[in-house]
């Protein structure tokens, strides 16, 4: 007599295979390491929580989602440290400014140390969108995936006494940071007498004259205080300070592609909220330091037109130079079409 045999429906081997795969895949999930995200932006700043509220939505990411550490106020060092950490494991991400990303590749300088070639956040707008797919392709080449990149706004002059011409420029001890040695040439050549100075020694440096003129960002004048000790603000539109979040490639390839894609959606959104915030914030700060004695200094059309033709020289020298050639010739092209009216914006220049 054959033992009897206990058939299983084929419904249930189906369901627990299932299950299995699901206990699996929580394991799995559970035992995905933490992102370690490191930037300047200040705890309780409007940056950082805006990054806490991407951990939060990273959270609840499909397959499992992931867990998001952010390291505010510097405190895994400068952005230089910060990159050189990534590139060794101990961070896998960062919000950096256009410093720490040129760490990374110099195609990002296209969209920043460019004074004077964009006249409105329309133009900054346009050109970041033609070349963003290029300046990503020219990260992931170099081992970081560039999730967003954007600006927190224009660069105005802070100085202890007014400028309104380039030739009060040229009387002024101007802060600049250290390590670009091509970029102090350059402003050496046009008669600028630049201090090379680390961040953090940019208001004991305004206090004791070490130097008198600090390019700024105006959300950074008012919580550095720096407005008091230069309380004249040259109300020309310099150039956007251009800023990013990178995660390493390493990291990001291990993802499965529904995470992937829910990384870089998220990312993107929250791009979207820091350049939107960064817009209202900037004139936010220009108000209250008004407010607190800053004295701004309209230049009229022609004095606007004088640094045009101050800065005029030193074009062709950043061509190859402090700009690749190829994203130089792209944007002087790019914005030629949109002044003709041939070539409309993509984006918005303001996210809503």
């Amino acid at each position: 007599m054959q033992p009897r045999t206990h058939r299983v429906p084929a419904g249930r081997i189906l369901t627990g295979a299932l299950a299995l795969c699901a206990l699996s895949f929580v394991a799995l999930a559970g035992e995905r390491k933490p992102v370690r995200l490191a930037t300047l932006a200040p705890k309780g700043s409007s940056l950082h929580k805006l990054l806490l509220s991407l951990g939060e939505k990273l959270r609840g990411a499909p397959e499992g989602g992931l867990k998001l550490v952010v390291y505010s106020d510097g405190t895994m060092g400068g952005e230089a440290e910060v990159v050189s950490k990534m590139r060794i494991g101990q961070l896998q991400a960062g919000l950096l400014t256009a410093s720490g990303l040129s760490q990374i590749d110099d195609s990002i300088s296209a969209l920043q140390n460019m004074p004077l070639v964009y006249r409105d956040f329309e133009e900054v707008a346009l050109v970041r969108a033609k070349l963003a797919p290029l300046i990503q392709k020219r990260f992931e080449e170099k081992g970081f995936v560039l999730l967003f990149v954007g600006d927190i706004g224009f660069v105005r002059y802070f100085s202890k006494q007014p400028i309104r011409t380039p030739e009060d420029l040229k009387r002024a001890k101007l802060f600049t940071l250290p390590g670009n040695v091509e970029q102090v040439d350059l402003m050496k050549s046009l008669g600028l007498n630049p201090q090379p100075l680390e961040p953090t020694d940019i208001l004991p440096a305004l206090q004791t004259g070490l130097v008198d003129c600090v390019p700024m960002i105006p959300f950074y004048a008012q919580i550095g205080q720096f407005y008091k000790p230069a309380p004249y603000m040259l109300d020309l539109d310099w150039a956007p300070l251009v800023g990013g979040c990178v995660v390493t490639k390493q990291v990001f390839d291990g993802y499965p592609a529904a995470l992937q894609a829910a990384v870089r959606e998220m990312a993107a959104t929250t791009g979207d909220e820091v350049l939107a915030r960064n817009r209202i914030e900037s004139q936010e700060s220009i108000q209250a330091m008004i407010a607190g004695g800053l004295k701004p200094i309209t230049p009229t059309a022609k004095e606007v037109q004088t640094w045009r033709d101050f800065l005029a020289p030193v074009y062709p020298r950043m061509r190859g130079g402090l700009v690749p050639a190829d994203l130089y010739d792209l944007v002087m092209e790019t914005l030629r079409l949109h002044r003709e009216g041939v070539q409309k914006p993509a984006v918005p220049a303001t996210p809503k």
